[in-house]
């Protein structure tokens, strides 16, 4: 989270302000398995302005390799993204069943 933050730095314009804090919940306890039978959490980053929390963005996180992923509207991209890489989306990530045991 700290370049997400460092890359919404302060400044006068008409974007959105920073928030003024950040947190991250993991959603699931249990990995799940994508189309191609490898592991991952999802997890959501809150924001908070004031004394309000909302949840800003939804994602995943490859167990093993640490890939991590984030939704934008209905595809899910690199997490260079929200540092505003140019990066394309990936199919099948993010996406799977729970494993059963």
């Amino acid at each position: 989270m700290k370049p997400l933050a460092q890359s919404q730095g302060r400044s006068f314009s008409r974007v959105r302000p920073p928030p003024t804090e950040r947190r991250v919940r993991i959603l699931q306890t249990t990995p799940t398995l994508d189309k191609s039978g490898r592991p991952f959490l999802a997890f959501a980053i809150d924001i908070r302005f004031g004394s309000e929390w909302r949840n800003d963005i939804r994602g995943c996180v490859y167990k093993g390799s640490g890939d991590i992923y984030v939704k934008k509207g209905d595809v899910y991209r690199p997490a260079a993204f929200l540092l505003g890489k140019n990066v394309e989306p990936v199919a099948g990530v993010c996406e799977g069943e729970t494993p059963r045991a």
